[in-house]
């Protein structure tokens, strides 16, 4: 699934093509993703200019004229930005055509993502006001962290990847600063200490601002803006890495399954 540095890849790729440039028509091939797209939107949207590309949490903010376009891209979706004779692949389910003759593309083998079009502010929409602080907001600091987890007997993985608590972290990257951190995946929360909390903020950004500036994790379907794939997977220390020796010790790395979902850790450099 695509993560917060695949998002903010994706909006950094798009951005400076979109800017300023109107929208020429909304072509809708699949209505049907993770929610219905009305089939009065590609009249709702034609003629409107792009104003700025934003992102909170793993929603992107295409903010128009009038109104904004809240984009999620799913389990494996990617936003391309395309020459307007490029052919249509399987699974392309819309494009943004633009009046500089470029058109941006969703394409979304699962049907996991999404598109609403809100006329209000978009962060009162009901998928974003409840979302808690960014890993690079102030508000995220070690202190915020600690108070979190007293009491919290949940592992902290699970803590650190509640989008209530701390937006943006997701598996993979929630198994990366972990490791970084020193910390199990399996700790219960209560149990973290003042410093371990400032190590996994520092691991938390540390990890996620890395994997932006190598455009994100490619596993299986992602791709940045331009086609390109994520090259963050050549740095991971635990992610998929069972039974491999620790880059750091050598001892082999250990998997384990944490409500459903995959955790990797080193059981020697963390406790």
């Amino acid at each position: 699934m695509p993560e917060l540095p695949e998002v903010e890849t994706t909006r950094r790729g798009i951005e400076p093509h979109v800017l300023g440039k109107t929208i020429v028509a909304f072509e809708l091939y699949q209505p049907r993703l993770r929610w219905p797209i009305p089939r009065t939107l590609p009249g709702a949207l034609a003629g409107l200019r792009i104003e700025s590309v934003g992102r909170r949490a793993k929603y992107l903010l295409i903010a128009l004229e009038r109104g904004s376009l809240i984009v999620h891209l799913g389990m494996s979706g990617s936003l391309r930005v395309l020459s307007a004779g490029e052919p249509r692949r399987a699974h392309d389910q819309y494009d943004l055509r633009l009046d500089s003759g470029r058109i941006v593309r969703f394409n979304d083998p699962r049907r996991f993502g999404s598109l609403h079009y809100v006329e209000g502010d978009p962060l009162e929409h009901r998928l974003l006001r409840d979302l808690a602080p960014e890993p690079f907001d102030a508000a995220f600091t070690a202190d915020y962290l600690w108070q979190l987890t007293r009491g919290r007997r949940l592992a902290v993985k699970q803590l650190l990847m509640n989008s209530r608590l701390v937006v943006g972290v997701g598996n993979i990257y929630a198994n990366e600063a972990l490791f970084r951190a020193r910390v199990r995946p399996g700790r219960e929360a209560r149990r973290l200490t003042r410093a371990e909390a400032a190590r996994l903020v520092k691991a938390v950004r540390t990890v996620l601002a890395q994997a932006i500036r190598v455009g994100g994790t490619t596993l299986r379907d992602y791709v940045g803006a331009d086609g390109s794939p994520g090259y963050f997977r050549q740095k991971l220390f635990v992610y998929e890495r069972a039974g491999q020796p620790c880059r750091v010790c050598a001892t082999p790395i250990r998997h384990r399954v944490q409500q459903g979902r995959s955790s990797y850790y080193c059981p020697a450099c963390q406790r």
